[in-house]
């Protein structure tokens, strides 16, 4: 990915600016020949005219001007003035046929000179003389453009090798982190200190990520045991036939607190197995989880809102049983805790869990907190306010989108899609 990355770009960069400066001798190039065909030509074309005028004027030599490219025509001198040139005007004209020529015409004391000048000498020079160097810089400037890449390749390979390797780590690995960047050769002091920096963040983070690992397994555990005594505590005295109603519901409260730490428990152990070690992936049916997590948060919360579900197909997830079962249920009991009475919908769609409560919604401020721990929108309702950042946390992992939609007075909605998700009719 790195070499693809940085030395791409490099490499794309260079040859913009190669192009740039290409195109930059070309236009420079085109200038040129146009200077020196119309700006430099017309300047000659002036000069010779005002020299044989003064000539004439000084000495009353009237020799017309005839080399190879230039021949000058007098009315009354030589064989006059061409057919072809006596229509033209005082000034500069352009003359295709018989062949391009430029023709100047001057004029002094009623006499008129033409100057006619073989223009395609000038474009054959001009086509020669500036090849040949337009050739050698396009030359040069490849030439720069790849050798600037070559060493600006070799400049950065320290870096891409270094980045190739922190790529290559694996993240729950417990060994210390060594890159062995030293084993390099060509590497420069800036790289090295940089690859010593990455080893000791490396070696911090990983230290840090299993001490909370560690602390979170060991805590998840340590609660089950007094959670156990609790529920055994529970099922004994609900057995005591002289209990007064106001025992009873002191009980059910007792005992609605204690699910709640057994489901927080159970999600926090699952959090704490890093990369999902130790937990084994099948293709679970995401109907059969949402039914029973649908009848266990009905009892757990003792509401009276309708429940109903609408499966138009069976979905199947290839991941750990009990990372749905936290994602699911944990919605669910969030829509069935806070419906107030009204109905919970539970729809399956494809490759989508649909999750709509009928209850007084929310509105921006809370929406924006909806994943924040310990944050409840009303407090009374017991939980711990950490569901919902348990659920987003679990479908970032899995790559599973999320999301969620509230309106206050209408309800909510929250969607978790499965991309990877097996479809299924329903018989």
């Amino acid at each position: 990915m790195a070499e693809h990355g940085l030395t791409r770009r490099l490499g794309r960069e260079l040859l913009r600016q190669a192009f740039y400066i290409s195109l930059a001798v070309l236009v420079s190039m085109f200038a040129a020949g146009l200077m020196v065909e119309d700006v430099l030509l017309e300047q000659a074309l002036e000069s010779e005219a005002e020299y044989y005028w003064q000539r004439v004027e000084q000495g009353g030599v009237e020799d017309l001007p005839d080399t190879q490219n230039l021949t000058g025509f007098r009315e009354g001198f030589g064989t006059g003035v061409p057919a072809e040139l006596a229509p033209f005007g005082l000034g500069f004209h352009r003359s295709e046929a018989p062949r391009e020529t430029m023709v100047y015409v001057s004029e002094r004391n009623g006499h008129r000179l033409y100057l006619q000048f073989e223009a395609e000498q000038v474009d054959k020079l001009i086509l020669i003389f500036g090849i040949v160097p337009l050739a050698i810089a396009l030359i040069v400037v490849y030439l720069s453009t790849f050798l600037a890449y070559r060493v600006s390749r070799r400049a950065v390979s320290p870096v891409v090798s270094l980045a190739e390797r922190v790529r290559q780590l694996d993240p729950g690995d417990s060994e210390p982190v060594h890159l062995h960047f030293d084993e390099m050769t060509n590497s420069d002091d800036d790289v090295r200190v940089l690859a010593g920096a990455l080893e000791d963040l490396l070696s911090r983070v990983t230290e840090f990520t299993e001490r909370e690992r560690e602390f979170t397994r060991d805590a998840s555990h340590e609660l089950r045991t007094p959670l156990t005594v609790v529920r055994m505590a529970l099922d004994r005295m609900d057995r005591e036939p002289d209990l007064s109603d106001e025992a009873l519901n002191t009980l059910q409260r007792i005992r609605n607190s204690a699910e709640d730490m057994e489901s927080l428990t159970k999600a926090f152990l699952l959090l704490a197995r890093e990369l999902d070690q130790g937990l084994s992936r099948d293709w679970v049916c995401v109907n059969d989880i949402v039914e029973t997590e649908l009848e266990r948060a009905c009892l757990i919360t003792g509401s009276s809102s309708q429940c109903r579900v609408e499966d138009n197909n069976r979905l199947w997830v290839f991941a750990p049983e009990k990372i749905v079962e936290s994602v699911a249920g944990n919605l669910i009991r969030n829509a069935v805790t806070y419906a107030d009475g009204g109905e919970v919908v539970v729809e399956i769609n494809k490759t989508t869990l649909v999750i709509m409560d009928y209850g007084p919604g929310m509105g921006e401020e809370d929406l924006k907190q909806i994943f924040r721990p310990f944050v409840r929108k009303q407090r009374q309702r017991g939980g711990y306010g950490v569901g919902l950042t348990i659920v987003k946390r679990l479908t970032e992992r899995f790559n599973w989108p999320l999301e969620v939609e509230s309106e206050p007075g209408r309800g909510t909605r929250i969607a978790v899609s499965f991309p990877r998700g097996r479809v299924e009719a329903i018989d």
